[in-house]
Parts: structure tokens; sequence; C-alpha cells
């Protein structure tokens, strides 16, 4: 076989080959995302019902501190129990806010990574397109050609991903104070 067509052989070879196995590893990706947002979801529900069992143990707080105002006498441990519980669901409920701006500050990480794999999906989709091209009669000037277009279809869609992508995570959702994530 001439020069030129092993040449040609081996470009196509190479940038099908490349193509196929990233699109399949992408796709495992994008799965493994997806499903890391449902899990983060089902934290936040897991979350809420974490306020609403604390709401409900205030409440019952309150009842007991309502039956003292009302006359009634309480044990020693009680009475301690009721003053140390203010301070133990300020903890609470601070650990839980600080976990909702987490997993907000997640998500968007997870959008992001998802653009940039969409991104790297059509990057290595354009090396197959190009590379379908190329034949096994296909002479090296024709190569050289079609490889330099490849290259600066892909230089294209290198900065058309990259002005999409933030480059900062924020804290969206919440209302208790600014927070940042490079």
């Amino acid at each position: 076989m001439a020069r030129k067509k092993i040449l040609g052989s081996h470009v196509k070879r190479l940038l099908s080959g490349v193509s196929a196995h990233g699109r399949r590893h992408l796709a495992e990706v994008e799965t493994d995302l997806h499903q890391t947002e449902l899990l983060l979801e089902e934290a936040v529900d897991k979350l809420t019902s974490s306020f609403m069992a604390i709401h409900g143990a205030v409440g019952a707080r309150q009842d007991a501190i309502d039956r003292l105002l009302a006359g009634a006498t309480l044990a020693p441990e009680d009475a301690a129990q009721l003053a140390a519980m203010s301070g133990d669901v300020g903890t609470h409920v601070n650990t839980a806010i600080t976990s909702m701006q987490f997993q907000d500050m997640t998500s968007q990480l997870i959008a992001r990574t998802l653009k940039r794999v969409t991104g790297l999906r059509e990057f290595l989709g354009t090396l197959d397109e190009h590379g379908a091209a190329i034949g096994p009669d296909t002479d090296s000037d024709e190569i050289v050609e079609r490889l330099g277009k490849v290259s600066m279809a892909l230089a294209i869609q290198s900065l058309e991903l990259r002005s999409v992508l933030r480059k900062s995570v924020e804290q969206q959702h919440l209302e208790s104070g600014d927070i940042e994530l490079f």
C-alpha cells in the first residue's frame, strides 16, 4: 500500500476512534452528573423535612413554656433542657442553611459541567465529521488541508464553549448571605 494511503487510513482511524471513545465516556459522565443532581435534590428535600421537625420541636417546647407561664412547675432537668434548646435549634438551623447553600452551588457546578460535556461532545463530533471524509485514497495535501480545517473548527468551538461558561459559582436562592465558590 502506498505511503499516502497508509497516512489517510491511519488519520481516519485515529479521528474516528477518538470520537467514538470520547463520546462513550462523555455519555457516562453526563449520566453520572444527572444522577448526582437527583441525589442532591433528594438531600434538600430531607433538609426541608428537618426544618419541619425543628419547627415541631420548637412548637412543643413553646407549649411547655406556655404551661410554665400559666403556673405549672417543671423538674430541674426539664428547665435545663428548655434553656439549652434555643442554642441547639440555632445550631441545627445554621447547619441546614449551609447545606442548602452547598446544594445551590453544587447544582450550578453540575449545570456548568453539563455545558462542558455538551461542548466536548460537539468537539468530538467535529473530529468524526472531518475524519469521515478522509479515505485510503486521500492524498497527503488533502489530508493536511482537512487537518487544518479540523484545527480551525476545534479552536472556534473551544472559544465558544469558554465564552458560555462562568468562572465562579455563587449562592443564588437564599436570603441568608452571599457565598462565592471559586
